[in-house]
């Protein structure tokens, strides 16, 4: 991809997946310190899903799948979407 891609960029586009994936959910506003398990209550299904919106959207530089084996789990239960923003912005 040859444009930079910004904070706020990706925040809207990783905003816009979710509330793809969650259909029917109720989702308030969704920002950097959003938890992906306390807040927006996703399972593992939503999570595959997200995975297959990233890969979609920013092609095989962004893989989710690797991101997520990369945390321990309470870093998953913990997960916010700031960070995931990050993980895609600094994506090579």
């Amino acid at each position: 991809m040859s444009t930079t891609l910004t904070t706020e960029a990706v925040l809207a586009d990783i905003t816009a997946m979710l509330r793809d994936v969650l259909d029917g959910y109720e989702v308030d506003e969704i920002t950097m310190d959003t938890t992906f398990h306390d807040d927006l209550e996703m399972e593992s299904i939503d999570l595959v899903a997200l995975g297959g919106h990233l890969t979609e959207r920013y092609g095989d530089r962004v893989n989710f799948a690797e991101f997520i084996a990369g945390l321990d789990l309470d870093e998953i239960i913990d997960l916010k979407v700031g960070r995931l923003v990050e993980y895609v912005v600094t994506a090579p």
